[in-house]
């Protein structure tokens, strides 16, 4: 089985590479250079923007599962520079969606808590997405396109908890134990609610999904709803940090930013009635990640 992977540098796609089994052939891709240590995995450097290029390296590789972890994520930026988020979020998804239809792969798509408006919390996979800012609404956009393939799979991520597993990353959790350790404070939101799912839990999921016969929407989220302060106060207890260092800030209060949903948190019944892969509390998470 052959899966093409989007954002190998990223995060989320460094965990999906790092535990993929040998059932799978790895082929992935991302605008960084190609990583020194290969380990069996196939590397292409290519912006996925270049539609002649990703055309040909999916023909050529023709896979049977694509795992697309690749976005412009920062809300900020993207709330700023409106035609480069449309132009990756959505025209890379649309892209990558019709090569998929074209050769019958399975499409599963990274899409975000923060497509809902914070109202409600809780969110079921069924509840209409209501975004709030530029970011969310490429992410809905992103979402109905991957919706209309007949194999494929909308997988809603929470706050993504844990350390980077290979090359770069966007983790809070690598920042906050960076500061934390020289005894500086950190700021987290407290009016942010969310379900946080640990990175190793989170590619096994995406892994799976790749491979079973799920179509659909599914929230990938942890077992524990708390606000981005308390989360950062408990993580903090457990490293052996001072709790105090952690200070709460309301992320709608500042000035110059994208406007974020208060409560994101997700309903993740669907994830553990399809999936194989046990979603965890946040402990248990953070354990998993940091003896990974």
């Amino acid at each position: 089985m052959k899966l093409f992977i989007t954002g190998f540098g990223g995060f989320v796609g460094g965990s999906v590479i790092a535990q993929a089994t040998k059932d799978w052939d790895i082929y992935a891709v991302d605008r960084i250079d190609i990583p020194e240590n290969r380990d069996a995995v196939s590397y292409y450097s290519l912006d996925l923007l270049n539609f002649e290029k990703l055309t040909q390296l999916f023909e050529d590789i023709n896979p049977d599962a694509v795992i697309h972890t690749a976005a412009l994520a920062d809300i900020d930026f993207c709330q700023n520079n409106r035609e480069q988020a449309e132009a990756i979020n959505v025209g890379v998804t649309r892209k990558l969606a019709e090569l998929c239809a074209g050769n019958g792969a399975k499409l599963v798509f990274c899409s975000t808590d923060t497509v809902f408006d914070g109202q409600k919390g809780f969110y079921v996979e069924e509840d209409e997405p209501h975004p709030i800012n530029f970011y969310a609404e490429t992410k809905v956009r992103a979402e109905n396109i991957v919706n209309a393939l007949d194999n494929s799979v909308v997988a809603r991520l929470s706050l993504v908890m844990g350390l980077p597993v290979m090359g770069r990353g966007n983790s809070f959790l690598a920042r906050t134990i960076e500061k934390l350790g020289a005894g500086e404070s950190v700021k987290f939101p407290q009016n942010e609610i969310r379900t946080p799912i640990d990175v190793i839990t989170l590619g096994r999921a995406l892994l799976e999904l790749a491979g079973n016969g799920f179509s659909g929407t599914v929230h990938l989220a942890g077992n524990d709803r708390l606000t981005r302060y308390d989360m950062a106060r408990r993580i903090a207890e457990r490293l052996g940090f001072s709790r105090e260092l952690i200070i709460a800030t309301d992320s709608n209060a500042m000035p110059g930013r994208a406007p974020r949903p208060n409560d994101a948190s997700l309903d993740n019944t669907k994830a553990k009635q399809i999936l194989q892969t046990p979603m965890r509390s946040l402990m248990d998470g953070l354990d998993l990640t940091l003896n990974f």
